[in-house]
C-alpha cells in the first residue's frame, strides 16, 4: 500500500471517526463527568485497579471513546462488543480468551459492550463469572436507566458513570474542530445564529451534531455557489430540514420527562410545566397517560389546598378521551397551568401513606361498639350502635365523640397545612370543638 492509497482511506473514513479523541484532554464533557466522580479521576491518574463500569448516558456523549481511552490508559488489550450482535456463546469464548490471556501473558481485557441492555438476563449473567473471578475488566455502555435494565447481580459488581448531555458550549468547540478539519474557519460557514441552532438541534449529542457537519461542509466544498454562506438560521433549516425536539416516549426520555413535569407542577412553575407538556405531546406521548399523572398530582400535590383541583383534572382526563389530539392539548393545558399556581398541600397524602404504613405494621384494632353495623337482632343484642350520636343532632352538625379504636384514640394521621382551603379547614375543626 503506498502513501495515496493510506491518504484516500484516511479521508473516505466518517468525520465522526477522524474527530474521535486520542487523549482524555480532549473528551468534550468529561471534566463534568470527573467533577462528579472524582474517584475515577484518582484511579486514571494512579493507575489502580480498574473496577468494572456501567457508563449511562445519551447517544453521543462520549462513552465509547472514553472507554477506548480508557483501555490506552492501562495498556489492557481492547475487544468491543455490541449487545445486538452478541450471544452467549460469543460471551462465553471472550470471556474463556481474556483468561488464557491473563494467565498466560499476564495481561488484562477491557470488553467493552455497547448497548448492554440490549443483553438479555441470561446472556448477562453469562458474564458473571468472568467479572467476579476478574478474567475481564467489563466497561458496558447503555442508554437506558442502569436499574431497570442491568442485572441486579452484575450491577452490584460494577460502578456506573453519568455521561451528560453535550452543553451548546462544547458543541460549539465540535464545530469549530469540524472547520477546521476542513481547512476552514467556523465563521466562513455559519453565522453565530446558525451555529447555535445547530447546536441546539442537536440534543447534545455529539454524533449527530459531526455528521450535520459533515453534510454542510462538504456542500459547502462541492456546491459552493448555490447558498449563501456563511448560513442564516433560515439556509441552515434550508439543508438540514431539522427535526423537532427529540423525545424517545418508550426510554428513559418517557420517564425523565414526566417526573420533571410533575415536579415542575409540584413546584408552581407553570412555565417549566407547560415546556414538558408541549415537549411530550410533540413526541408523540399517550395524552391520556398525561392526563391521568395529572389526576394524581391534583390529589397528591394540591389535596385540600384547593378541592378544584381534583375536578378540573378529571374533567380535563375526560376531555382528552373525548376530543383525542391535537385539541386535546388546550385541555391539558388549561389543567396543567392551573395545577401549577394552585396552592399546594400533600396532607391528605400524606395522612393516606401514614394510616397505611400504621395499619401494616400490626395497627389494626377492633371498631369501636358503638359505631358497629346495628342492622340486626343479633347486632342489637350484643350491642352494636349502642351509645352512637347521631351527629347531624348537634347544634353545629357535630358532637364529640369518639371514632378511632380505644388502643389508639388519640392517634393523629391528618395534619392539614395552614394555607389554601385547608386552612379554612383547620378554623372550621377548631371552631366545631370549642
Amino acid at each position: 500500500m503506498d502513501l495515496f492509497e493510506t491518504q484516500n482511506i484516511e479521508t473516505a473514513r466518517p468525520m465522526a471517526e477522524t474527530l474521535r479523541p486520542t487523549a482524555m484532554s480532549q473528551v468534550l464533557g468529561l471534566e463534568t463527568v470527573f467533577s462528579k466522580n472524582p474517584w475515577l479521576k484518582n484511579l486514571l491518574n494512579q493507575k489502580s485497579r480498574l473496577t468494572n463500569l456501567i457508563l449511562w448516558g445519551p447517544p453521543g456523549t462520549g462513552k465509547t471513546t472514553f472507554a477506548k481511552l480508557l483501555c490506552r490508559e492501562f495498556s489492557f488489550e481492547f475487544l468491543e462488543l455490541n449487545a445486538i450482535d452478541t450471544g452467549a456463546k460469543k460471551l462465553k469464548e471472550v470471556g474463556a480468551e481474556a483468561r488464557n490471556r491473563k494467565l498466560m501473558y499476564q495481561k488484562e481485557t477491557l470488553v467493552f459492550i455497547d448497548e448492554i441492555h440490549r443483553l438479555n438476563k441470561s446472556q448477562q449473567d453469562v458474564l458473571l463469572p468472568f467479572t467476579e473471578k476478574g478474567d475481564i475488566i467489563l466497561v458496558g455502555a447503555t442508554t437506558e436507566h442502569p436499574s431497570y435494565e442491568i442485572n441486579k447481580a452484575l450491577l452490584s459488581r460494577s460502578r456506573v458513570v453519568i455521561f451528560e448531555s453535550l452543553s451548546i458550549k462544547n458543541l460549539l468547540i465540535l464545530i469549530d474542530r469540524a472547520a477546521d478539519l476542513y481547512q476552514l474557519k467556523k465563521e466562513d460557514v455559519f453565522t453565530i445564529e446558525a451555529a447555535e441552532l445547530l447546536a441546539k438541534s442537536s440534543s447534545g449529542d455529539g454524533r449527530q451534531l459531526i455528521n450535520s457537519c459533515e453534510n454542510i461542509l462538504t456542500l459547502y466544498e462541492l456546491d459552493k455557489d448555490s447558498y449563501d454562506w456563511p448560513l442564516s438560521k433560515e439556509g441552515l433549516n434550508k439543508i438540514l430540514q431539522l427535526p423537532p425536539s427529540i423525545y424517545d416516549k418508550n426510554g428513559d426520555q418517557h420517564y425523565d420527562t414526566i417526573s420533571a413535569f410533575i415536579k415542575s407542577i409540584r413546584g408552581s412553575d407553570p412555565d417549566a410545566a407547560i415546556y414538558y407538556l408541549a415537549k411530550m405531546l410533540d413526541g408523540g406521548e399517550d395524552p391520556v397517560f398525561i392526563a391521568r399523572r395529572i389526576v394524581i398530582s391534583a390529589s397528591e400535590d394540591i389535596g385540600n389546598a384547593d378541592p378544584n383541583a381534583l375536578s378540573l383534572a378529571v374533567a380535563a382526563l375526560e376531555a382528552v378521551k373525548a376530543i383525542g389530539m391535537p385539541e386535546a392539548g388546550i385541555n391539558l393545558a388549561q389543567a396543567v397551568t392551573y395545577l401549577s399556581c394552585a396552592p399546594k398541600s400533600n396532607s391528605s397524602y400524606m395522612a393516606y401513606k401514614k394510616a397505611l404504613s400504621f395499619v401494616r405494621e400490626g395497627g389494626s384494632y377492633s371498631v369501636p361498639l358503638a359505631l358497629k353495623s346495628a342492622k340486626t337482632k343479633l347486632s342489637k343484642e350484643v350491642g352494636y350502635g349502642k351509645d352512637y350520636k347521631y351527629s347531624h343532632d348537634g347544634s353545629k352538625g357535630y358532637i364529640k365523640q369518639q371514632f378511632l379504636p380505644d388502643e389508639i384514640k388519640d392517634k393523629v394521621f391528618y395534619e392539614p397545612v395552614s394555607h389554601g382551603f385547608e386552612k379554612r379547614m383547620i378554623e372550621y375543626l377548631e371552631w366545631l370543638k370549642k
